[in-house]
């Protein structure tokens, strides 16, 4: 398990990727305007005028609690669950939770897009406003834009409130504020918040890998992330509740109202809300937005059709303070329970983590399971599959080594995939990437949540992961985790063998000291090189990988 050191001040490049392609031609520019006209400032949130809310308490009367109470006195102790492993399954379980909120509905996402699973669901909880559900939305700037009409305009809802997180460029009116705020305050830039999670009137919560865009729901023509969520129902959800309120009244949580610029009125509310009625009517049932079962959640509950499984659960969490009160001494929640959990293990670890860079110190960690008998397997991304090059540079020196260990290491396929009909997109093929960060500890304790096995994560983003204790679960998470490293879904990375070695050198091959094995239409076949990468991003990992930059990533 990588053991990472909270005092090293590492980025993940793939966060700040994006920012940094786009203002590359207009670096110098901007740097001359940083220069010449200093950087934006903010008086924290806590100065401006805003309400300090917080979740509803658990004891409060609602169907959903009615519903969960004779559970719960079944299971003294624990808490119901149910893995959400396809993008189906999450995006109409998000919607079901929407409608199911009577009092209160919270949301707290790294990415919450306009798209058309995105429409779909601030439709949801634009219909959970106006039935009286107190809406609380909070999402991280990085990706956030205040120019976006839907959730400005539902920010205007005397039931809904939107909040942004750390913002850096929200209040900016210009594409070079924006930019110098990312090339002169760097350091808080790239500090980011993680955490995913949706929570309907303090008793269900959904957690996980996925952010709110159509690539997350199988909904994208283009790209497929494959994900892992779960939802939690019972005692631990004011756990989750906690901590999103934690980030609500957090200091870096700002109004969008105080951030917009953009002006709504009565009539533009009831413009959008018409504007989603139809958005709702043309494309909830191509996109399978609608729950299989109509039923509403509590009676699913009170009948036992939900398919809880039930077990002792702990949620970890950063605090706000790991980005607005930065310190070299502080040490992750999540990442602390998972080194410990990890180092306990008997018979087996299986990581899933899309950016994976373990850095020494991990190698070292998991070579150590690796000699005391642990199996210890790894699923990340492939060259040809990532969405994050640098990161795949930061990750690539290090396959050698926990090879040597005895690490098994395995890189998600980008498969191109015919879509389901019934999404409507027929023939259309899309690039998969994997998303999911999950991980299973002798086949009897599964944690899933926002974090990968990146310093990021360790050091800049806060995350949150749920531990539970429960067999079933991580024996089912074990068989998602086994197909996925199939060898039609995922290349096996090896050690070249003698005989490997000795037939490249005969054919005049590139020299390698890595094979990838994996199934193509049917037949096993091995390369010697990063498969399906291309010259382009082998390239760029090379320059990557010849850059001063392992400690940033």
């Amino acid at each position: 398990m990588p053991g990472y050191n909270s005092n090293k001040n590492s980025v993940r490049l793939h966060d700040i990727y994006v920012a940094w392609a786009a203002s590359l031609r207009l670096a110098f520019a901007c740097a001359f305007l940083a220069f010449v006209s200093g950087c934006a400032t903010r008086p924290p949130a806590t100065d401006l005028h805003r309400d300090i809310t917080h979740a509803l308490p658990a004891s409060e009367p609602t169907a959903l609690g009615a519903a969960l109470a004779p559970l719960e006195r079944t299971h003294p102790g624990e808490s119901g669950f149910r893995v959400l492993a396809s993008g189906t399954d999450a995006l109409q379980m998000r919607i079901a939770l929407a409608r199911a909120a009577t009092k209160t509905l919270d949301m707290q996402y790294y990415i919450a897009n306009e798209d058309t699973t995105g429409k779909l669901l601030l439709a949801a909880a634009l219909y959970a406003a106006d039935n009286g559900v107190r809406v609380r939305m909070l999402v991280d700037d990085l990706n956030f834009k205040d120019i976006d009409r839907v959730m400005a305009a539902l920010n205007s809802h005397d039931n809904i409130e939107i909040r942004v997180f750390n913002p850096f460029g929200s209040a900016q009116e210009s594409f070079y504020e924006r930019t110098s705020n990312v090339l002169t305050q760097l350091d808080h830039f790239t500090r980011r918040m993680h955490n995913k999670a949706m929570i309907a009137d303090n008793q269900l919560a959904i957690v996980g890998g996925r952010n709110l865009g159509d690539e997350y729901f199988s909904a994208s023509e283009t790209l497929q992330f494959r994900d892992i969520d779960v939802l939690a129902a019972g005692p631990v959800t004011n756990d989750i509740s906690a901590s999103f309120d934690a980030y609500w009244n957090s200091s870096a949580s700002y109004p969008l109202r105080a951030l917009n610029k953009q002006k709504f009125d009565a009539a533009d509310l009831d413009a959008m809300r018409d504007e989603l009625r139809a958005h709702w009517r043309a494309n909830a049932d191509p996109y399978n937005a609608k729950p299989l079962n109509a039923t509403p959640l509590a009676s699913q509950i009170q009948k036992d059709e939900l398919g809880l499984t039930w077990a002792k659960a702990e949620f970890k969490a950063d605090t706000p303070d790991k980005i607005t009160h930065p310190s070299p001494d502080y040490k992750s929640p999540p990442l602390e329970r998972v080194i410990a959990l990890t180092n306990a293990a008997q018979k087996e670890v299986l990581i899933t983590s899309p950016y994976f860079v373990p850095h020494d110190a991990g190698v070292k960690a998991l070579g150590e399971l690796t000699a005391r008998g642990v199996r210890v397997a790894v699923l990340t991304n492939s060259l040809a599959a990532t969405d994050a090059v640098a990161v795949q540079a930061g990750y690539s020196p290090y396959r050698e080594p926990l090879l040597a260990h005895g690490v098994e290491l395995y890189e998600f396929m980008p498969q191109q995939e015919q879509r389901r009909s019934r999404v409507n997109f027929i023939g259309s093929a899309s690039h998969s990437s994997l998303h999911a960060k999950t991980f299973v500890i002798d086949r009897r304790i599964l944690v899933i949540g926002s974090m990968n096995l990146d310093p990021r994560s360790a050091n800049l983003n806060t995350e949150l992961v749920l531990v539970i204790h429960s067999r079933p679960l991580a024996e089912q998470l074990a068989t998602i985790f086994d197909h996925a490293t199939a060898p039609s879904v995922s290349y096996r990375v090896e050690l070249a063998t003698p005989a490997q070695l000795a037939r490249l050198k005969a054919t005049d091959a590139p020299p390698s000291d890595l094979v990838w094995t994996g199934e193509v239409e049917g037949q096993l076949r091995t390369w010697n090189l990063d498969p399906g990468a291309g010259f382009y991003r082998n390239l760029m990992t090379g320059i990557f990988m010849l850059l001063p930059v392992d400690s940033q990533l």
